[in-house]
């Protein structure tokens, strides 16, 4: 290996930990991230919504848009115009589906809908989900998608909405 290899004592065990990853040569994780990754890889998906929301409290993460990079700090206002009609112009491909609410004596259609509609998931599951709503069922999906899954919703009961 031609790069420098620092060594740490943990209690009763010696991790290795690489120096920074030169091009060509794969990087070497710490035991404690992969048992984190192996971890989150066994949770379903209302569980790494909880996880999400945990760590979002935990580390006080506010949900803030991401500068582009490129983008002029302090623009003329003529630029930024011209950027927010740009914007405007180009078609949005990516949608999220959330359901906002429901009909409580539609509950168990919506549950065997979402049941059908999320692949993986189980009917506990689905009733937890919808029990927790307002909730984001699918994201980045097409609009025709979108469209059939709010229509999908909608006729078992909830009130949708595209974003």
């Amino acid at each position: 290996m031609n790069c420098l290899v620092a060594r740490c004592q943990l209690s009763t065990s010696t991790v290795t930990l690489p120096a920074p990853s030169l091009e060509g040569e794969e990087k070497i994780y710490p035991e404690k991230i992969h048992k984190i990754v192996d971890d989150i890889s066994r949770l379903t998906l209302l569980e790494i919504s909880d996880l999400n929301d945990l760590l979002k409290k935990r580390l006080k993460i506010t949900e803030t848009p991401v500068m582009q990079m490129g983008t002029a700090i302090a623009a003329s206002p003529k630029v930024q115009e011209e950027e927010e009609v740009a914007e405007v112009k180009q078609e949005k491909t990516s949608f999220t589906v959330r359901i906002l609410k429901f009909q409580d004596d539609k509950k168990v259609a919506l549950i065997k809908e979402v049941k059908n509609l999320v692949s993986g998931m189980n009917l506990v599951q689905a009733k937890k989900f919808v029990e927790s709503v307002p909730s984001i069922i699918k994201s980045d999906i097409s609009k025709d998608e979108a469209e059939k899954l709010k229509a999908s919703l909608t006729a078992v009961g909830a009130s949708v909405e595209i974003e």
